[in-house]
């Protein structure tokens, strides 16, 4: 089982998995992934909302993101001007093996990979209808780019993919970042709110 002080670290060593980024970093108010990509420099990842505060102050070059465990107006209230805020997610955490589901009638699935990290595509004939990635770091599947395709929705393609993925990497504990859009489909599968989460950057090409 993971804690709520694991909960931030082991997601972020998996998404720096699934995403293909050098490790994080510790730091003393969380971590930093320098993912090194257009408009999206470095990442720091902040445990609560009073890191802001020195943060969006020293680390505000363009291309720098913020990721802050927390409540949304005290996050808010810490941003300088520098500063676009965008919707807030929701650090998800998952104990025990992924509920089985049942592919519908006329999908099929196919699971790609070896580890540390796998792909899940379910497909409607040739079409690609949902897909998803889990990538395991220090034994907790990390759950990243779960997508339907809009024609597709509403047919339970979602819980195919997380089933699958859970499957695939054979962890016992589990880790997403959702939307807004995505919680509601988590926590019907059993998956636990342990934070929101409010991120920010500063856009590229800012002064």
């Amino acid at each position: 089982m993971i804690t709520g002080m694991d909960i931030l670290g082991a997601w972020v060593r998996g998404w720096a998995v699934s995403r293909a980024t050098p490790a994080p970093v510790p730091e003393p108010d969380g971590y930093r992934i320098d993912v090194g990509l257009p408009g999206h420099r470095v990442r720091y990842l902040l445990r609560s909302p009073p890191a802001v505060v020195s943060r969006a102050r020293t680390a505000a070059a363009p291309g720098t993101w913020l990721k802050t465990c927390g409540a949304r107006p005290a996050v808010l209230a810490a941003l300088t001007p520098a500063w676009t805020a965008g919707e807030t997610e929701y650090l998800m955490a998952f104990e025990g093996p992924v509920p089985p589901v049942a592919v519908p009638p006329g999908y099929s699935v196919t699971v790609t990979g070896d580890g540390p990290a796998w792909d899940v595509l379910v497909s409607a004939g040739e079409a690609p209808a949902a897909r998803g990635r889990v990538a395991v770091a220090g034994g907790v599947a990390v759950f990243d780019k779960i997508e339907t395709s809009p024609e597709h929705r509403r047919r339970g393609l979602g819980r195919v993919v997380m089933h699958q993925l859970g499957e695939a990497a054979g962890a016992s504990a589990g880790v997403l970042l959702a939307t807004g859009a995505g919680c509601g489909l988590y926590r019907a599968l059993g998956w636990r709110v342990v934070s929101d989460v409010v991120p920010a950057h500063v856009p590229e090409g800012a002064a």
